[in-house]
């Protein structure tokens, strides 16, 4: 049985239209998630609801528990994940409030607890991570976004970051060397954590302001919040379509 969460990123600490039934306090191995589970109807179906940053967004990137995160959503039976993030524009047409639905990953973290294969093993274990991104979920999404009307992009490669502070622009530049099309803080561990414990992944990306050099005016938090908000109004849209297909998919 399929069952989805949805993690929110910057901005999106909260789901619109989601009718919660309850909140569960999750413990791991890995110590504490982000917060409590929020589970409730969304578009009639059932979801799982946790806020990446924390509800009060006091969680910096580099300091999250993305471990303890996606395992307590796998404990609670989680099947497929729909990650929302915030990310800086590269490319010349991804500029705010766009939505891209990113298909590829370059790693740039350092320090981050990465994998769930350290201890206690009876061999050694490696995951195939050439596909990042479950290429189901994507065309599910991908296909919602169309059927909402959303003028998203669906393909881009997603530079993930240590932050918490934001690139230079000689950082981005050679981020568009290496083929990168958005930057953001978050996209992994997160990624790869779910493929090793066999979860569907997949983004929706908010593009929030332009890249640093890529832009005209300083990058402020009052410009990323406000371009969010806009951005997430789409994503709202992307979930709706998204729920409804399943329910014409199931009939």
């Amino acid at each position: 049985m399929e069952r989805i969460a949805i993690i929110g990123g910057t901005g999106l600490t909260e789901i619109p239209g989601l009718e919660i039934v309850k909140r569960e306090v999750m413990h791991t191995p890995y110590g504490e998630p982000s917060g409590v589970l929020t589970i409730g109807n969304l578009y009639g179906r059932e979801v799982a609801f946790l806020a990446r940053h924390g509800y009060s967004h006091r969680i910096p990137p580099h300091m999250i528990n993305y471990r303890a995160n996606i395992w307590a959503l796998k404990d609670h039976g989680i099947t497929h994940i729909v990650a929302f993030a915030v990310t800086g524009g590269i490319r010349a047409d991804m500029r705010p409030p766009k939505i891209v639905i990113p298909h590829q990953i370059i790693d740039y973290t350092y320090g981050r607890q990465q994998t769930f294969f350290e201890k206690d093993l009876s061999e050694v274990r490696h995951i195939d991570f050439s596909e990042p991104y479950c290429p189901r979920l994507r065309q599910r999404i991908c296909a919602a976004a169309e059927k909402a009307g959303v003028d998203s992009i669906n393909e881009g490669v997603y530079a993930a970051m240590q932050g918490p502070r934001l690139e230079t622009a000689a950082e981005i530049d050679r981020l568009e060397r290496d083929g990168c099309d958005i930057v953001g803080m978050t996209g992994m561990p997160e990624a790869v954590l779910a493929k090793e414990l066999d979860i569907s992944y997949a983004a929706i990306s908010v593009v929030a302001n332009p890249a640093a050099g890529r832009g005209d005016e300083e990058i402020t938090m009052e410009g990323i919040r406000a371009n969010v908000a806009r951005g997430m109004k789409d994503g709202a849209k992307i979930l709706q379509a998204l729920f409804s297909r399943r329910d014409a998919e199931r009939g």
